[in-house]
Formats: C-alpha cells, structure tokens, sequence
C-alpha cells in the first residue's frame, strides 16, 4: 500500500508589523493578568504608589507639628 500523501499548509513568511505589536501587548497584558503575577504586580504598584506619596507634598502630613 503506498504512504499517505502528507498536505501541508503554507502561511505568509513574515505577518505585517501591525499585528506583531498587537501581538506583543497582547501577550503582555496577558502576562500582567495571569493569578501566577498577581502578588508581583501588586507589589510593584504598591512600591509605585508609595514612591509616589512619599515624593509629592502630601508626605509632609506624616511630619510631626512642633
């Protein structure tokens, strides 16, 4: 019996630029997303938001009034 013809579907040799940088976001906003990163990117945000208080004017409410 003779082998079984393999049909093999040819696809576009580079996609357009559009679609990587969709793809890239894509993939990063899925990443940011995902339960394994939810304690990191808490963190990061929380360390963001403290740098944040802690270098605008609003910090000065921790100050003791003397």
């Amino acid at each position: 019996m003779p082998p079984k013809p393999i049909r093999v579907q040819r696809q576009s040799a580079t996609p357009s630029s559009s679609q990587k940088s969709s793809n890239y976001f894509t993939a990063a906003y899925r990443e940011l997303t995902s339960p394994d990163n939810a304690s990191v990117v808490r963190s990061v945000l929380m360390f963001g938001g403290a740098v944040a208080f802690f270098s605008s004017s609003f910090s000065e409410v921790l100050l003791p009034g003397f």
